[in-house]
């Protein structure tokens, strides 16, 4: 149990706090920026552990250990002027700002490890990509889920390329469930077979990690079968190419920041 600070009171720091606080409580005390008045008194009725500092050097102050949660177009900004202590351990889920420009940007001899944690964090069921590798970082994202520990810039940017897939997949789901309603299914009965399909396929993975991804979609795609056909449509007119040509460039935007 430590105490931990949050600068930045968006949407991921919402996911974090309120993943690390359900029950049973992952640290003892939280203390939040009070840039997003909203977020943070919401978060302050909700959990007790939670302290709205008066201002951004307070959380710095009062944390063990000062996540970084702010938009990289203000980051510069919010980050000037404050004072860490040296070796203090920070965490930085600021998107695409490498490691040199944070610690610029800090101006002190900190302990700095840098993660992507995703919304699913507040169910305690997120995947976060963490770089260093960092054994009370791990141990903290493995309370919200899973924790992937980077050995290298390269594999946490291609972690990071990846995780910008979740509005693609959702948007496979939605072009999915719209077509069988546009053909004549019932409002929401193509939502509520399409879902649960792509959450069965996901825990298939999940169970069978030793198995090449590509073996167990030739398991689904049988001779001559419906699976098959589709599969060879989606490869045939052009739809493998254009999700990796996505992802190429998305990395080299992340690896260009």
């Amino acid at each position: 149990m430590q105490k931990i600070g949050f600068i930045g009171t968006g949407a991921i720091a919402d996911a974090m706090v309120s993943g690390l606080l359900a029950k049973p409580a992952a640290v003892s005390q939280v203390t939040i920026s009070p840039r997003n008045a909203q977020i943070a008194q919401r978060l302050a009725a909700d959990f007790a552990e939670i302290t709205v500092a008066v201002d951004n050097q307070a959380v710095i102050d009062a944390s063990d250990m000062v996540v970084l949660a702010v938009r990289p177009q203000i980051a510069q900004e919010v980050l000037s002027g404050l004072t860490f202590r040296k070796g203090q351990s920070v965490l930085s889920v600021i998107a695409a700002t490498d490691r040199k420009t944070l610690l610029d940007w800090i101006g002190a001899d900190v302990h700095l490890v840098q993660a992507i944690p995703l919304p699913f964090v507040a169910d305690r069921d997120g995947v976060t990509a963490v770089f260093p590798p960092d054994p009370p970082v791990a141990a903290l994202f493995s309370v919200l889920g899973t924790a992937v520990e980077c050995e290298t810039k390269e594999e946490y940017d291609l972690l990071a390329a990846a995780s910008s897939l979740m509005s693609t997949v959702l948007g496979i789901m939605d072009v999915s469930a719209a077509w069988l309603e546009q053909r004549g299914l019932a409002k929401g009965k193509g939502r509520a077979f399409i879902a649960p399909l792509f959450a069965s396929l996901s825990q298939t993975a999940l169970r069978s990690d030793t198995v090449p991804l590509e073996e167990l979609s030739g398991e689904f795609a049988t001779k001559g079968g419906l699976n098959e056909q589709v599969l060879s449509d989606f490869q045939n007119n052009g739809g493998r190419d254009a999700l990796v040509l996505a992802l190429d460039r998305v990395l080299a935007r992340i690896q260009g920041a």
